[in-house]
């Protein structure tokens, strides 16, 4: 009993550092997303457009952006 406590304790301090890891990989590609949205919503009013198009244009767009380098990301892992 003693070597299946310690066999499920081991289990899951690993699940507990593969979740750390994916979240420190999820903030870095969601920096990929707010970086991209500050600068074409920024593009984007100064070119007289509304702001709801603005932000539904660059949502649109960085949002495409985040999925390529989330898939990049992936590749490379393999």
């Amino acid at each position: 009993m003693a070597a299946t406590t310690k066999f499920v304790a081991v289990l899951l301090m690993c699940m507990a550092v593969m979740a750390a890891v994916q979240v420190q990989e999820a903030q870095a590609l969601g920096e990929v997303y707010k970086t991209c949205f500050a600068g074409c919503d920024n593009k984007c009013k100064g070119s007289g457009n509304g702001a709801t198009f603005c932000e539904m244009k660059c949502d649109t767009d960085c949002a495409a952006k985040e999925s390529a380098a989330k898939v990049e990301a992936f590749k490379n892992k393999f």
